[in-house]
């Protein structure tokens, strides 16, 4: 097997278990070098570092699969994700999750999402795409799906050598499902709605609103297809506005909602979120809790300054709108701007809107998408409920 080998400066996270491996951090290479092969990788003393995938066309030069010297082959994926649904089970989510969450799945570049008995799979990076039978050979065998379904029109695969694409894996079926969630149906489009069909990271937040949102009038921006202002209205708003600024994610939005007989109370409308905030801002509209959950502002370091500057001015027109007393909900996707910077960024957009907040609670995304400590990028989901009051 081909052998890579580390440089004697190389960063903490790989020894700490990180399985990235940059082409500036590798000293030289023994053996031939196929786009995709299995190769090992040792440290610049020999030491045994792990076993992954190489790809010379992307940055990230070779993501490990394994610290062992174990065979990666059909079962070594079966055993993976078989691993991977025993935890979910063990944490209850069953009907509806994200079955493999990447890295902190320790299969890097994959993702696949459960939607009931349907299965929606991203594979990233060329050594996983490579795998895709295996991985789909392992879904049948573990579950006998109605269907599988590859949704791989995303541009990080083109940094892989890799086409954008999407399509049926099994037999076509209906990619227009409808999942249940804390009591609630919604309409999933596996084909065209963003990334794999839905955010099912927001599941156990979405049931933090419960409480704060009895008998409120709610606005929230950013809606996408509606799910946070249909708990709240299932949680007894009083009354509930949900912007967005796709017609299309609207047109689903009202339709969840009379999905769920809750379109008396909860209404949607198309409109640009950041102009209407600011707008009704200097207007003085005032809402008992305001729902922010917008989506990812970078994904490159070189914009976070920017990406900062959005979440401020968001944050801060949201709490403008809150009732003396009333509440905030926000989230934040973007991985770059990691927890410590997200409730920075809140508190600056406080002291600008001259308001006084008090955290109710802070948590990241849903137990189906562990976080693992070392990797940044699997604890990305920031959510907050702060109550805003006068200075």
């Amino acid at each position: 097997m081909t052998k890579v080998f580390l440089k004697r400066k190389i960063a903490l996270r790989i020894a700490n278990g990180h399985p990235w491996i940059y082409g500036n951090e590798v000293e030289r290479i023994e053996g031939l070098v196929a786009p995709g092969d299995t190769v090992d990788v040792y440290y610049f003393d020999n030491k045994y570092c792990g076993r992954g995938y190489i790809n010379p066309q992307s940055q990230i030069l070779v993501r490990l699969l394994t610290r062992k010297q174990e065979t990666i082959d059909e079962h070594f994926f079966f055993r993976r994700i078989q691993q991977a649904w025993q935890y979910r089970q063990k944490l209850g989510y069953t009907n509806n999750c994200r079955l493999i969450f990447g890295e902190a799945d320790y299969m890097p570049a994959l993702v696949i999402d459960k939607f009931n008995d349907y299965f929606v799979l991203q594979t990233l990076s060329l050594g996983m795409d490579q795998w895709k039978p295996a991985i789909v050979a392992a879904l049948e065998l573990l579950f006998s799906p109605k269907g599988i379904y590859e949704r791989n029109d995303v541009p990080v695969r083109e940094l892989e050598g890799l086409p954008q694409q999407k399509g049926f894996l099994t037999a076509p079926f209906d990619t227009k499902i409808v999942i249940e969630e804390n009591g609630l149906k919604f309409y999933v489009d596996i084909e065209n709605g963003q990334k794999t069909g839905y955010f099912l990271d927001q599941q156990d937040n979405r049931r933090a609103i419960q409480h704060i949102v009895k008998g409120a009038e709610v606005l929230g921006a950013f809606t996408y297809t509606g799910t946070f202002e249909i708990h709240a209205a299932h949680y007894g708003a009083k009354s509930v506005l949900g912007l967005d600024i796709s017609e299309q994610a609207v047109a689903q939005a009202n339709s969840n909602a009379a999905l769920n007989g809750l379109d008396h109370i909860c209404k949607f409308e198309a409109m640009n979120a950041f102009d209407v905030l600011k707008k009704w801002g200097r207007e003085g509209k005032q809402y008992d809790v305001v729902m922010l959950d917008p989506p990812a502002f970078t994904k490159s370091r070189e914009t976070i300054q920017k990406a900062i500057t959005g979440y401020k001015e968001i944050n801060l027109r949201g709490m403008q709108l809150v009732k003396n007393g009333g509440f905030l909900v926000t989230s934040s996707c973007t991985n770059l701007v990691q927890p410590d910077l997200f409730l920075q960024t809140i508190e600056m957009a406080a002291k600008d809107a001259r308001k006084k907040i008090r955290q109710v609670t802070f948590q990241a995304q849903a137990s189906d998408h562990p976080i693992i400590w070392g990797m940044d990028n699997t604890n990305y989901l920031k959510f907050l409920i702060v109550e805003v009051s006068d200075k």
